[in-house]
């Protein structure tokens, strides 16, 4: 009798039967359609996907996707999706938040599943700005920016997402846009290969709220002059002609010439993944305005992750003290009858 062969996943499989409900434009429906694209290429059963998130525009996203899912409440999406990892490290678990889901409410369980490195994929949806409660300011607005709570200004300096998760400890971070449907399906197909946390900024437009946040970086006519592709063993080069590149003055980042004679492509910048100090160096470009925006991966290291060390942990106990029994536990001596 013939094996039976395992009909291969389409994009249609990642699609659920539920009405995808955002604002006309907005940049959530290229990032769903990117990553119902790119899934059917990996290698998971449909049933070992689980697709969490918390509040928020972006936290609708497990309801389109046709696989196992959580909504949780305001950002405790990475607390949740780290029980469901450790409870069955088989699953691929998948975290969709935003800037203010992601880095306010939610901040301390980021940073700290991050640092611990569980294998979690999280994309973080950063439009600056709290759509679904309508336009108030988010931890990544922008210093000055009007808002519905700040009528003169946004006064406290926003996070960096990409250097708050590589000072948490996280082991693949990762920058896209949601207008470069290309580029952020290679992030995607490299977060899935990645064994530990990952965490993928995704620059999305609200097209309500903070209409053109990112135009600069995400249209045709101005996004070779203001971004650079981060590839691994790669000089730094950008421009519509391919004419500029980064330079690293000591460990100061400068724009360059290379058609001059001045500056060549041997001076110019590396680019190694593996280098966390380098990493926040890219980072940290966005505080000058003359440099173009990163876009890529800033940093990919190898790590045990917390599952397996717990796993390990788990193993070490049984072949010890064996497999244990939990009613033998709760009917063991140490009880106390009350009168």
């Amino acid at each position: 009798m013939a094996e039976s062969v395992e009909a291969k996943l389409t994009i249609k499989d990642f699609q659920s039967d539920q009405d995808v409900r955002w604002c006309p434009g907005c940049g959530d429906y290229s990032i769903l359609a990117q990553i119902q694209r790119v899934f059917p290429e990996f290698t998971h059963k449909r049933e070992n996907y689980v697709a969490v998130s918390g509040i928020g525009c972006s936290s609708r996203f497990p309801y389109y996707m046709d696989v196992y899912g959580l909504h949780g409440i305001h950002g405790r999406a990475p607390a949740i999706a780290s029980g469901v990892k450790l409870a069955n490290p088989a699953l691929d678990v998948w975290v969709a938040t935003g800037d203010g889901d992601g880095l306010s409410i939610g901040g301390n369980h980021m940073i700290h599943m991050l640092r611990r490195n569980v294998d979690i994929k999280v994309l973080l949806f950063n439009n600056q700005i709290y759509g679904l409660t309508k336009g108030q300011f988010s931890p990544t607005s922008q210093l000055g920016q009007i808002t519905k709570s700040t009528p003169a200004g946004v006064i406290d300096p926003p996070f960096i997402p990409v250097s708050l998760a590589l000072g948490a400890g996280a082991t693949l971070v990762a920058r896209t846009m949601d207008r470069d449907p290309k580029h952020l399906q290679e992030i995607v197909r490299r977060v899935e290969k990645h064994h530990g946390s990952s965490f993928v900024e995704i620059y999305q437009n609200c097209t309500v709220f903070n209409d053109g946040a990112f135009f600069q970086y995400t249209e045709k006519e101005t996004r070779d002059d203001n971004v650079v592709y981060l590839e691994h063993g790669k000089p730094l080069v950008f421009g519509k002609n391919k004419e500029k590149g980064v330079h690293l003055n000591g460990f100061t980042p400068e724009v360059v010439d290379i058609t001059t004679g001045t500056y060549s492509v041997s001076d110019l910048l590396v680019h190694n993944e593996q280098d966390s100090t380098l990493a926040f160096i890219l980072a940290n470009m966005i505080h000058n305005p003359a440099l173009p925006r990163p876009m890529g991966v800033f940093l990919a290291q190898d790590r045990t992750t917390f599952e397996d060390a717990m796993q390990g942990q788990i193993a070490k106990a049984r072949a010890k003290r064996g497999q244990g029994d939990l009613q033998k536990l709760l009917d063991g001596e140490e009880s106390w009858t009350i009168s």
